[in-house]
């Protein structure tokens, strides 16, 4: 079912971005994934994004053939880009909104929240596809605010304990038999480094997609994805030797 959903959950992007022009009320479909996002994302971090956003599938699937595969840009790492967009992104929507709800009991109020949500949606899918073609498919991905959003989640759900439970970490071992060909950090879509998980036992970076992509790509088989359980109960059968 995962790989049914990252295949084809890019239909989504025409029918809202573009059906939603037509018919806004289509817009209001972005209130429910928003808060599905953000539920994840209280235990899994960006699993979302690399398996069930319908803008990373489109990325992967119809993007990907015709990107110039181009290294992302430095600033597009920054912390400071990332937030600063990121705020400049909800602080823009948050005016929109309150635009919108000062007609609040007029009989198109849910047409033109609804425009609102899919302008909302249209910039970041042609801004998207434009760094995707020009860049790399992923390249928006590294600031996509809605990605931002999912990671504060993230680390709310790791306050609270709940990643504890759900989380998927990866993971690495046998460093002496790395190849060190470096091929899954060259399939990383947003240009981590799974490579090191295998020398520090895990990455924990909240950017980290989860995607699987590097843990398909290792010829060796020494990178997986596994819940916080499992690395215990690695830990345990290595006699006591951490783990993590």
């Amino acid at each position: 079912m995962p790989e049914f959903i990252k295949n084809w959950s890019w239909l989504l992007v025409p029918v809202i971005a573009l059906g939603g022009l037509i018919w806004p009320h289509l817009g209001l479909l972005l209130f429910p994934i928003m808060l599905t996002l953000m539920g994840i994302g209280l235990f899994r971090g960006k699993y979302w994004c690399g398996n069930i956003c319908p803008h990373g599938s489109l990325f992967d699937r119809i993007i990907a053939p015709f990107s110039r595969g181009r290294k992302i840009p430095g600033l597009f790492h920054s912390s400071f880009w990332r937030w600063g967009f990121f705020i400049f992104f909800m602080g823009m929507f948050i005016l929109r909104l309150n635009n919108v709800f000062q007609h609040w009991g007029a009989f198109d109020f849910w047409e033109r929240l609804g425009f609102i949500m899919v302008l909302n949606y249209l910039m970041p899918t042609l801004l998207g596809m434009g760094l995707g073609l020009a860049v790399k498919p992923r390249a928006w991905c590294k600031f996509c605010p809605m990605g931002t959003a999912g990671e504060l989640s993230y680390r709310l759900g790791q306050r609270l304990g709940l990643t504890r439970f759900r989380d998927l970490i990866l993971t690495g071992n046998s460093p002496d038999s790395c190849a060190q060909c470096g091929l899954c950090d060259q399939v990383c879509p947003v240009e981590l480094q799974p490579q090191t998980a295998i020398e520090t036992k895990t990455l924990q970076d909240p950017a980290c997609l989860k995607c699987g992509l590097c843990t398909g790509k290792c010829p060796r088989g020494l990178l997986s994805l596994q819940t916080p359980d499992q690395i215990k109960d690695k830990k345990k059968a290595g006699g006591g030797r951490s783990a993590v």
